[in-house]
């Protein structure tokens, strides 16, 4: 008779994935450490868990866009206030916070459930190398 491995969060092992986006795509980027904290690669999955690994996303300031992103692209966000709706388009969101971007592309791509907020702990983002420079 076969049997189903059902895996718990005592048997889940964590490699740490580091990736460098100089010069990459932005959303080929967040396309493989979504992958990585969904755990999709390892043989032992589970959608009910936190199974994936750790992602550390570094010099996310060189990231590259396609086409006319960079001025038709905009982030939104409001403030609470009347008339608080704030608007940045993603040449200067670049330049001001270039982990934000970076940040949103992987949050946008996680799966809308109670576990995004603990896939998203998994992943480190440096503007410049991983030890501080630009």
């Amino acid at each position: 008779m076969k049997s189903t491995t059902i895996l718990k969060s005592k048997d889940i092992r964590r490699e740490t994935h580091v990736i460098d986006a100089s010069g990459q795509i932005l959303g080929k980027v967040a396309v493989t450490a979504t992958k990585y904290l969904l755990g999709k690669d390892k043989v032992l999955n589970a959608a009910n868990l936190v199974a994936g690994d750790k992602v550390v996303i570094t010099n996310a300031s060189k990231v590259r866009v396609t086409g006319k992103k960079l001025t038709d692209k905009f982030y939104q966000h409001h403030t609470g206030y009347p008339g608080g709706l704030r608007t940045e388009p993603l040449e200067k969101l670049l330049v001001r916070k270039p982990t934000e971007v970076l940040r949103l592309a992987v949050w946008g791509m996680l799966p809308k459930n109670k576990l995004r907020d603990d896939r998203m702990r998994n992943l480190k983002i440096f503007a410049g190398d991983q030890n501080g420079g630009k």
